[in-house]
This record gives structure tokens, C-alpha cells and sequence, in this order.
């Protein structure tokens, strides 16, 4: 027989609980707030490349609904967020645009208080940190800017680790655009002929993965600034 407790009822049956609980999958499903499957992911996939006189990245333009659905054709996964720097997307839409807004307000704040343009190493460091702090949950950058030391490629992983690259991807196309990359990339490359070699990496990707596809953005960042332009065709980079 049960225990009652102090007010006449039944006891918990502690023979199926645990002191940890509850656990992953004890809560009722119906009381969830919000079906993670739900977000709009970009799936995706991004290329970064230092190049002689500057960096490329690329990307797809398609964003999926919880994997199955193409919600949208038409996204820019790359964005200008420096006068000589672009960041490309990859994860969560949401989390990476608010990423996106406050970097360009910290290099605002940055540069109107020391005079100064900050360099991309300073500027690899705010993302990092930023993406250590939490607040912006499943984005996997890559940053590719242009300073007084030459020209910069950082892959950022979501919890803010940063490693330099001559040349890294991101997102679920990662191994189809890599393969490209491995054969084609080569070091004093020019602008044009890594908007080729970039182009041609998305393109495998949209060949093979199902969440990348609908056309490439493409962002070439110089001494010059950040030119950023989106072609439905592939072809038209190559």
C-alpha cells in the first residue's frame, strides 16, 4: 500500500523518478511552448577566401522550415558589417540578423570612440564574444575582411571558437563545397578567380545538399569596401 501524504492524498511513487528529473522527453509535449522545428534555419552553405587583393565569400539563398520546407528563395546570407568586412550565416535566421545588427553597432561605438578603423582581429574577437556570451544560439560564421595587415578569413564556431583560415565553409553543404575548394583553391588567387573557385564549391552543394540552393550571394571586400551582389544563376560567377 501507497503512502498518503499529510493531506489524505497518495504519495508520489518514487520507484519511477529519479532525483535528477525530469528528464529529456518526461514532459508532456502538449504544455511546449515552442517546437524548435518550427525556426527558420538557412540550412545552407557559405565559403570564405582570402584571395590577393582581398577575400570572397559566398553562399546559397535558400532557408528551410525545421529541415523539410523551403521557406524562403531569396535570403542574403552575407552582410556587410565593417567598411572593409562582410559576415556570412549559417543556423538559426533569427539569432544570426540580431548577430549581425549589434556587430555594426559595436564597430560604430568602436571606431567614434578611439578614432580609429578596427582592425579584423579586434573584429573577430567582438564576434567570438559575443557568440560566447549565449545570447545568439546556433550561428556559425565566417568573417572576411581587409586591413592594414593584408586580407582576413575566420571561421567562428557557435560557441565563439576562431581559427584562421586561407579558406573554411560552413553549414549542412560543408563537405560538398569543401571537396571543390581542396582542388581548385591555390594561395595569390585574384578576386576573379576566387569568385570562380567560390561559386564553383556553392554550386556542388546545391547539387547534392537539399537544404542549400536558389542561387548565390556573393560579397568580394577590398580596400575599396564590400560590394555584395545575389545572382539566381550560378553561372553567372563563373
Amino acid at each position: 500500500m501507497r503512502p498518503t501524504n499529510d493531506r489524505g492524498g497518495l504519495a508520489p511513487n518514487l520507484d519511477d523518478q529519479t532525483v535528477f528529473g525530469p528528464e529529456i522527453g518526461e514532459f508532456d509535449t502538449d504544455r511546449t511552448v515552442e517546437d524548435s522545428d518550427s525556426k527558420m534555419k538557412t540550412g545552407t552553405t557559405t565559403v570564405g577566401l582570402e584571395a590577393e587583393d582581398g577575400v570572397v565569400l559566398a553562399t546559397d539563398m535558400r532557408a528551410s522550415l525545421g529541415g523539410r520546407m523551403v521557406s524562403s528563395k531569396n535570403v542574403q546570407k552575407v552582410e556587410e558589417i565593417h567598411p572593409n568586412a562582410a559576415l556570412t550565416i549559417a543556423g538559426s535566421v533569427s539569432a544570426a540578423q540580431n548577430l549581425i545588427e549589434t556587430l555594426k553597432a559595436e564597430v560604430r561605438l568602436y571606431e567614434a570612440r578611439r578614432g580609429e578603423d578596427m582592425s579584423m582581429e579586434a573584429l573577430s574577437t567582438l564576434t567570438a564574444n559575443l557568440l560566447r556570451s549565449g545570447g545568439f544560439i546556433i550561428v556559425q560564421p565566417i568573417l572576411g575582411g581587409v586591413d592594414d595587415d593584408g586580407s582576413h578569413i575566420y571561421s567562428i564556431d557557435a560557441a565563439g571558437g576562431t581559427t584562421y583560415e586561407n579558406y573554411t565553409v560552413t553549414g549542412s553543404g560543408s563537405q560538398y563545397a569543401l571537396g571543390v575548394l581542396e582542388q581548385q583553391y591555390e594561395t595569390g588567387l585574384s578576386v576573379d578567380e576566387a569568385e570562380t573557385v567560390a561559386a564553383s564549391a556553392v554550386q556542388s552543394a546545391m547539387e547534392r545538399d537539399t537544404a542549400s540552393g536558389n542561387g548565390v550571394n556573393m560579397a568580394v571586400v577590398t580596400d575599396d569596401g564590400v560590394d555584395v551582389t545575389s545572382e539566381g544563376d550560378v553561372e553567372a560567377f563563373l
